[in-house]
């Protein structure tokens, strides 16, 4: 079927004089096709059929009103949901349809949420990457915090995210502010929750965080999960990259202590700058916050326990590293009662001897004094068993019964048959 406009081109060239074969040249058309529009004699006009309906015509709206409700649903569960209400054609249908309209009902703005004074913080887990401790391939990560209204930021580096390495950074950070705001803002680390519920007061604390923020008395917020949540607590998330790029890229440092040594005087630094969203210093800002001061709190102590036995070497492991005891207790169960980096060895009760724990792995911590006296007692083990073995290789002397002499005599007049 010919357009309107390719019709009057056919009847041109021909009145024109151009024979059939000359007009074919020039629009491209069979000669037989020029014979039948040239034969009727008219033009032809036709109209525009109207498009059959498709197959996911009907749900098109259901699926605009289910991705404008909730912007992140899959296409594999739109699908799933418009199958329940009769759809019958394929998923490739759905997911395509779905791939066209999400960037329209997306709404690309945002609202840049802002807290008042003292009323929130938002704190956070980070990785920074891999760096090798003794030899060892190890990750670090980065602890971040910052309070909502004054945009106060706190910072600090450790090799495992445990929940213990967890509550000492915050007691860190609230040394650092000064104090607590009513409230943080986290994502759903262990560290926090382990089971998540629709309304975060039926969630299930880690019972160790639980004690934290019951012991200082503020209300821990969970952000929703996914992209959504990412942008809730954006603040702490840009913080991540911005430490990252102004004060770690780059930069020596001779042990974990060092950096964070660093990275202190980095935040005194940081935090007396003008803040790009607020123009002012957050130092200045942070007067206002009037925050819930921390040493009004009793201290809070993170005491952690491990069970471990000595080796008859006498060591123990802990954390990839060997820590000496003394060497009568060889062999027997200990409970280790870790306290700011320091850790306390008990035997039935009582404290034997104690450690500072050691960064890295694969050092042995070796106390000349547990091995005083162990030598000695060795060698005089060693010197009983010698000589028990020398006294059992004696050759021995046979036992002869002593007779009287008349005996003898006796014998030799009877003879050996006794006649």
């Amino acid at each position: 079927m010919k357009t309107m406009e390719e019709q009057y081109m056919i009847r041109h060239y021909w009145e024109q004089g151009l024979s059939k074969s000359a007009i074919s040249r020039e629009t491209g058309h069979d000669r037989k096709t020029i014979r039948k529009y040239l034969l009727t004699g008219e033009i032809k006009s036709y109209k525009k059929r109207k498009p059959a309906e498709k197959i996911l015509d009907p749900y098109k709206d259901f699926i605009k009103s289910r991705l404008e409700e909730y912007e992140e649903l899959s296409a594999e569960r739109l699908f799933e949901d418009v199958q329940e209400r009769g759809y019958k054609g394929g998923y490739s249908t759905v997911r395509d349809y779905v791939r066209a309209i999400r960037p329209a009902i997306i709404i690309q703005a945002e609202y840049r949420y802002e807290t008042k004074a003292g009323i929130q913080s938002q704190a956070d887990w980070g990785t920074i990457g891999e760096i090798f401790i003794d030899g060892e391939k190890r990750t670090l990560y980065c602890f971040t915090m910052i309070l909502g209204y004054s945009r106060m930021r706190y910072v600090e580096f450790t090799l495992d995210m445990k929940t213990e390495t967890f509550i000492q950074c915050h007691l860190n950070a609230f040394e650092f502010y000064g104090g607590i705001t009513k409230e943080i803002l986290y994502d759903n680390t262990k560290n926090v929750v382990l089971h998540r519920a629709l309304k975060a007061n039926d969630s299930t604390w880690n019972p160790m965080f639980e004690d934290l923020f019951k012991h200082f008395g503020f209300l821990p917020r969970l952000c929703k999960p996914g992209k959504l949540g990412a942008k809730t607590k954006g603040k702490v998330e840009r913080l991540v990259a911005y430490v990252k790029k102004n004060f770690y890229l780059g930069r020596d440092y001779e042990s974990i202590p060092d950096l964070n040594s660093k990275a202190y005087q980095w935040m005194l630094k940081v935090n007396a700058k003008p803040h790009g969203t607020t123009k002012i210093p957050p130092i200045e800002r942070l007067a206002e916050e009037k925050l819930n001061p921390f040493d009004k709190f009793s201290p809070y102590q993170i005491v952690r326990t491990e069970t471990r036995k000595i080796s008859r070497d006498c060591y123990f492991s802990y954390l990839g590293n060997l820590y000496s005891v003394p060497w009568k207790y060889a062999g027997h169960p200990v409970m280790l009662r870790i306290q700011n980096n320091k850790m306390m060895v008990f035997v039935n009760g009582e404290n034997i001897c104690q450690h500072t724990c050691r960064e890295g792995r694969g050092t042995t911590v070796r106390v000349s004094e547990h091995f005083e006296g162990l030598l000695k007692k060795i060698r005089g083990r060693n010197e009983i068993r010698h000589e028990k073995r020398i006294e059992s290789l004696k050759i021995r002397a046979p036992v002869v019964e002593n007779r009287p002499l008349v005996q003898y005599d006796l014998y030799l007049e009877d003879g050996p048959d006794g006649r």
